[in-house]
């Protein structure tokens, strides 16, 4: 039988605006950043460098100085290991996958304790270049990119389609981005912390019709370290841990939006994953406590609470409006502050995700602590959903 991975320890920089520019004097550099969480991570995981078997690294932005990383990572943290340092990139789902790659080297028995880190630095670099670079490796390039055709346009037609099919409402959207604000203010982690109301969403400009500015995700930069261990490790630890109970993974087989005509609100990737994930956690929805989705827009945090079976189809807006998904409603979903409030530095995004739900099933997320969590569901995606990789975790005291 595959052994049982539990994360044991974990490190995160606040999310915000990091990265200095290329002229700056002085630059804050990333691989010292991301050494000092290792130094805390394994500090909360309780764990010894010599303990350390693997590295699992999400790859960082293009605009990071360092290349190969990973492996001047292990050097300069001094790190030897006997199973793997790697770097792995797959979009959004760049941190999901390094978290898998961690996880996977204790399951075969490779080591009993990995980590899984990486660092996203973006905010200082160029609009136009982190577009052209984004268009590039998110679109099609004999479809999409030649007509300027962004990831947040994907977005807003299925925002536009979802209110069109099931007679919704840009309020109970907006509503979402109210609840995440709300989250992110008792976040000390979230890059925007400042309440806002259903009026001030309403009155943005908006970015791509039918979503304005706080609907859709900042550019944000950050940096996270997990510390991922054995089960016997964590058990002998004496210290509270979260299990990964269960997990699925389901790609589409299309490049982010298909040509060939589908149904674009289903989230089919979301929907198989999270039926392999609540199978091999033996639980069904109703189960869950909480759920820290990948959501870069609000209509997508509606169409994943549907697709990981939280609401009926058609119902996750009206749902969300009526505070079923907020701190002390039936099912609170995104209690970090979600990518639109807590940020949304893409290549670690799904960490932040790890973090959050560790938080919370151990019982430290102060004043937005879920009473009683026992059982956490985690989403990550590639592009609009044409993959889905979820998690599902439990708390061991």
């Amino acid at each position: 039988m595959p052994k049982a991975v539990a994360i044991l320890g974990a490190a995160a920089l606040p999310v915000g605006k990091w990265q200095t520019p290329s002229d700056s004097p002085t630059q804050l550099l990333e691989h010292e950043v991301l050494a000092s969480l290792v130094v805390d991570a394994t500090r909360d995981g309780g764990v010894e460098r010599t303990d350390i078997g693997s590295l699992a690294f999400s790859l960082p932005r293009p605009y990071t100085q360092q290349k190969y990383f990973g492996t001047f990572m292990a050097n300069y943290l001094r790190l030897p290991c006997g199973a793997c340092v790697s770097e792995t990139m797959g979009n959004g789902m760049t941190a999901g996958l390094a978290f898998e790659a961690a996880c996977n080297e204790i399951r075969l028995g490779r080591t009993k304790v990995a980590l899984a880190l990486g660092i996203n630095f973006e905010t200082a670099t160029s609009a136009a270049e982190h577009m052209m670079r984004s268009m590039r490796t998110t679109g099609d390039v004999d479809f999409h990119v030649p007509f300027g055709f962004t990831p947040i346009s994907w977005y807003a037609m299925d925002a536009a389609r979802y209110i069109h099919e099931f007679k919704s409402s840009r309020e109970e959207l907006a509503s979402v981005a109210v609840k995440n604000r709300r989250h992110a203010s008792l976040n000390p982690l979230a890059q925007f912390r400042k309440p806002i109301t259903l009026e001030e969403v309403l009155s943005q400009a908006p970015i791509v019709e039918p979503l304005g500015l706080y609907e859709v995700p900042p550019r944000s930069d950050g940096a996270v370290c997990l510390v991922l261990a054995d089960e016997d490790v964590a058990r002998a630890s004496g210290r509270p841990y979260v299990r990964i109970r269960g997990r699925g993974f389901y790609h589409e087989g299309a490049h982010q939006i298909n040509e060939i005509p589908n149904d674009m609100i289903a989230l089919l990737a979301a929907r198989t994953a999270g039926r392999s994930a609540y199978e091999e956690a033996g639980v069904t929805p109703e189960d869950i406590d909480l759920a820290e989705v990948y959501a870069p827009c609000t209509i997508i945090e509606v169409l994943v609470s549907e697709a990981l079976g939280f609401a009926p189809r058609g119902k996750g807006a009206a749902m969300a409006k009526a505070g079923e998904t907020t701190l002390g409603g039936r099912i609170p979903i995104c209690t970090s502050g979600g990518l639109q409030s807590r940020g949304h530095p893409a290549y670690v995004t799904p960490f932040y995700s790890f973090v959050e739900v560790m938080d919370q099933l151990r019982n430290r997320a102060g004043q937005r602590q879920v009473q009683n969590a026992r059982l956490a569901v985690t989403s990550a995606e590639l592009g609009n959903y044409n993959a889905a990789l979820v998690h599902v975790f439990e708390a061991v005291q």
